[in-house]
């Protein structure tokens, strides 16, 4: 699999990411395996979406005082995503660990599209991307996600409810109109990315033997670590690479 525009280059390590609209369940799952990772020996490197120190102020300043435009926030966005690939994804890869993405491009291409920004601009917009060893897609009924997540969220926010796009004036209904139109974008990727279908309807037990099984067959074998001492080699080698780049990109 790789996604438009990207060259599949090889990494020793292995990179994994879970997708879905919110209410899917994804993000129990992905700590589920993080945790089952870490217990048998492998070095374990976890990313989330929109978590760069590097964009933190300046998207919440947009949000907080309304000012990003669809194009913005898929900026905004991609912003933070290209400088956790440089810092945390591609170093801890080559460094040989196991990656673990909480949402990655796919997420992009799904909201930014529902917000009116061009599928072919955004697909390009990430073409530096790193192509995932399995991308897990959690396919759920949008009722079900939908009941999920206004039990856990009495108040919907402003940009979560897509209310930026004027599909209706009351919040409950715009993040319904919003998360379906996500929905019919991750649909439309099952088969151009070949992501990875989960029934997330089925019991967080039965998910998680499924998503094990299919990750152990990515696995590499001579990357266990035998204790602390290792994974902090594993982490220096990881700055390293980090280091190595920058010197790549001042001599470039």
């Amino acid at each position: 699999m790789s996604l438009n525009g990207l060259s599949d280059q090889k990494y020793p390590g292995r990179l994994f990411c879970v997708e879905g609209i919110d209410g899917s369940g994804k993000s129990t799952q992905l700590a589920l395996l993080h945790e089952w990772l870490k217990s048998e020996g492998y070095a374990v490197k976890f990313s989330e979406w929109n978590s760069s120190p590097l964009v933190r102020n300046t998207t919440s300043r947009g949000k907080k005082k309304q000012l990003l435009t669809p194009t913005t926030f898929s900026l905004i966005h991609a912003t933070d995503f290209a400088d956790r690939i440089e810092h945390e994804i591609i170093p801890f890869l080559k460094a040989g660990a196991i990656v673990l993405c909480d949402r990655y491009a796919f997420t992009a291409f799904a909201r930014d599209v529902a917000r009116g920004v061009s599928r072919r601009w955004v697909r390009q917009l990430y073409r530096f991307a790193a192509t995932p060893t399995v991308a897990f897609y959690f396919r759920v009924p949008l009722d079900v996600a939908l009941d999920r997540i206004v039990m856990g969220r009495p108040d919907l926010k402003y940009y979560e409810a897509g209310l930026d796009i004027r599909l209706s004036n009351d919040p409950l209904e715009s993040f319904k109109l919003f998360q379906a139109r996500i929905v019919d974008e991750y649909e439309l990727m099952v088969d151009e990315f070949n992501l990875t279908v989960m029934d997330a309807t089925k019991t967080i037990e039965d998910q998680q033997r499924q998503m094990r099984s299919i990750v152990k067959k990515y696995l590499p074998r001579h990357r266990r670590l035998a204790g602390a001492k290792q994974d902090r080699e594993l982490k220096s080698e990881a700055k390293e690479q980090k280091s190595d780049a920058k010197a790549e990109q001042k001599s470039a």
